[in-house]
């Protein structure tokens, strides 16, 4: 199982090829309108960019916590404010109330099965409730709904947070499969924007220094999670240039090189019953890359050249 932001969902096709099972609970039929890729993973959640919104979303399966804006009514359709860009959302209450209950069930049912479970923290920004502190995927008035500055707030998570946030899912997630491990990873990818008053790149290497941190505190207190340095491979020293043109998306170059040094790491079903000329067409870097589908995140929505004129506020390079 996989969750969190591009890498977890990139990742997929890599282990399926490898010979692991992805466990699959819920999935979207009309792929072609999923330009948000919930059809992606275990349960159609999407990306789920900061550890408190996956903390939420476990405590949302387990009956924990329900958020106190749960949905949007808009255009005689009814919104899921963490799931906004569903191809298809629900025409009333009623259907949204069995789509939700339906989603949390699946989510719980892919955790209880999963062995292990991959999370890459892409970013410490989020907008959030600021009635119960609920995280949204995108900020509100973007990719659905409406921006209300009385009701929605900006937050950006320090160490301290996020460090809690990883050690309260690992116990929520192990209280549901006791023999679940975990694989953080952090993205490479930088910020397209934020909503800080700092240069973006300031704000970026912000976010990402504290998840690399969050992620080194959790691995020495859980035995059961371990960091594979995804995040290092693509902007450390000893890379050569590993981004696209935009400086921002990751090449296939980049990605074959995290790809090799996963499989290089791992003991794949597969590897362990064939051949090494067989070994090599299944996990050959440069076929699998090929198999790596993209995706627009919701992050891209943070740009305001790509929201919604509205009053949401942010800031660019």
């Amino acid at each position: 199982m996989s969750a969190g932001s591009c890498f977890a969902a990139n990742i997929i096709p890599f282990l399926e090829e490898s010979g692991f099972t992805y466990v699959r609970t819920e999935t979207i039929d009309d792929t072609a309108s999923d330009k948000f890729g919930y059809s992606r993973y275990s349960a159609s959640y999407g990306n789920i960019y900061t550890a408190r919104q996956f903390l939420q979303l476990v405590r949302r399966v387990q009956g924990k916590f329900r958020p106190a804006e749960d949905r949007w009514h808009e255009d005689d359709v009814v919104i899921d404010p963490f799931r906004p860009g569903l191809p298809y959302p629900a025409e009333s209450n009623e259907e949204f109330d069995a789509l939700t209950a339906s989603h949390l069930s699946r989510t719980g049912e892919a955790i209880a099965t999963a062995t292990v479970l991959i999370f890459t923290l892409g970013l410490t920004e989020a907008w959030t409730s600021s009635i119960d502190g609920a995280v949204f995927p995108a900020c509100p008035g973007t990719v659905a709904g409406s921006f209300d500055p009385t009701k929605h707030s900006f937050r950006n998570f320090g160490v301290t947070e996020v460090s809690q946030d990883l050690s309260e899912v690992a116990n929520e997630l192990r209280s549901i499969n006791p023999n679940l491990r975990i694989v953080l990873t952090v993205s490479p990818v930088p910020l397209v924007a934020t909503a800080t008053d700092r240069h973006v790149l300031c704000a970026s290497t912000y976010s990402k220094s504290v998840l690399r941190v969050a992620c080194e505190q959790a691995v020495r207190e859980h035995s059961s999670i371990v960091y594979f340095p995804a995040y290092e491979i693509i902007t450390g020293p000893q890379a050569p240039d590993y981004f696209e043109p935009d400086r921002r998306n990751v090449s296939r170059a980049g990605i074959d090189a995290v790809m090799d040094a996963l499989r290089a790491s791992s003991e794949t079903p597969k590897a362990a019953t064939m051949s090494g000329a067989q070994q090599g067409c299944v996990t050959s870097a440069g076929q699998l890359s090929k198999m790596l589908a993209r995706f627009e995140c919701e992050e891209m929505m943070a740009d305001p050249d790509l929201a919604r004129e509205s009053e949401i506020p942010s800031r660019r390079l």
